[in-house]
């Protein structure tokens, strides 16, 4: 009896064991299936991306006018360089540098000793051949005495000693060297006993002074090739100069190069300044207040609204809420506009900063003069 109960009660737990397995592996396979998949949304695509909302400003059309600052130069009306015009040596010198003279007056004195003692043999010949026509001639008051030809030859002779005696004189008036003009001697290179002589002559060297007009100097602008259409001539311009920094001058446009230097792409204008006290001297560099004009009305934009990449320079004009790329040349500044020349007209609205990332067609909506936003109907 008590072995059946023994035996009872293992098959009672081996049945419970069983059962436990059982449950265990169900538990396993539940966590090892995949989660159940998702349904797919119901929902569309998603919205497209939101229309740009760009601030426009339109074209205007003005006339340009401004001053910019250019470099100049002053120099000298007139610039002489003195050499003598016979060579001689140098016996007195009357001025310096920085003496004032006029036109006319006597600079220098050479003495050439060479030169005298050949006007000396001249004017001694000059009196013998005199001598001797005046002979003939009164021999030929008798008939056959003396032929016709040699009173000729003889007249001949004289009229040739004089010529000569005459151009000697002529040549040793040029031992007094004078002024050619009124100004000023910036530059003397010789002393008393220098030897001297024309230039690329014997003796010759530097010259023996430089005279200069400075109560009327040149202003010499380069001015750039842009803006050579608005240059007026007679027009006055004001100038500064180091010397005097708080003083403005004038000067009125006189001359013009009508010629575009090829290496700075400039051209030369000058201008007559009036200097009656001499204050302002040749070689200053004045900085010059230049006047800067088209003789017509051009385009301005903000300077922000061009657009320069590699390939081109535009603009973005918005026509119909659409934008559109036009090609431009830049031009001169105004503030904070730009002078541009493209298929651009008054009026025209362009996004006041360009980029080159609105596309041409793109669709905006326009915010104008910052204030009243307006959308694509």
């Amino acid at each position: 009896m008590k072995r059946l109960t023994l035996i009872g009660g293992i098959i009672a737990v081996l049945l419970l064991m069983f059962a436990l397995a059982i449950i265990v592996h169900k538990d396993n396979d539940t966590s090892a299936k995949p989660p159940p998949a998702s349904k797919p949304s119901v929902t569309g695509p998603s919205s497209p991306a939101e229309t740009p909302t760009v601030e426009v400003v339109a074209v205007v059309a003005q006339t340009l006018s401004r001053t910019v600052r250019l470099p100049g130069e002053l120099q000298p009306y007139q610039s002489v360089v003195i050499f003598p015009r016979v060579t001689g040596f140098l016996e007195w010198i009357g001025v310096d540098r920085g003496s004032r003279v006029k036109e006319g007056q006597l600079l220098a004195r050479l003495v050439a000793p060479e030169l005298k003692a050949q006007r000396a043999e001249a004017e001694a010949k000059l009196r013998s051949d005199e001598s001797t026509f005046t002979r003939l001639k009164s021999a030929s008051a008798t008939p056959g005495v003396v032929a016709g030809h040699d009173i000729e030859v003889a007249e001949k002779t004289v009229e040739a000693d004089n010529a000569r005696v005459q151009a000697l004189r002529e040549m040793e008036r040029y031992l007094l060297i004078t002024a050619s003009i009124e100004g000023v001697i910036t530059e003397r290179n010789a002393h008393p006993g220098a030897l001297l002589g024309p230039a690329g002559g014997p003796g010759a060297g530097a010259p023996l002074v430089r005279l200069e007009q400075v109560s009327r100097l040149r202003l010499v602008v380069a001015v750039p090739e842009a803006y050579v259409g608005g240059i007026v001539g007679g027009e006055t311009v004001k100038f500064t100069v180091p010397a005097y920094p708080a003083e403005t001058f004038t000067g009125s446009i006189s001359r013009i190069a009508r010629s575009v230097d090829v290496k700075t792409r400039t051209m030369p204008v000058e201008l007559d300044v009036k200097n009656p006290t001499g204050r302002l001297a040749p070689g200053m560099f004045p900085e010059v207040g230049w006047p800067v004009r088209r003789p017509e009305a051009t385009l301005f934009v903000p300077a922000k609204a061009v657009v320069t990449t590699t390939e081109r320079i535009f603009v973005l004009r918005v026509r119909n809420d659409s934008v559109e790329w036009v090609t431009v040349k830049r031009g001169s500044s105004l503030g904070d506009l730009v002078e541009v020349f493209g298929d651009l007209s008054p009026g025209d609205q362009v996004v006041r900063r360009g980029t080159d990332e609105l596309r041409p067609g793109t669709r905006v909506i326009l915010r104008v003069d910052s204030l009243t936003p307006r959308q694509v109907p």
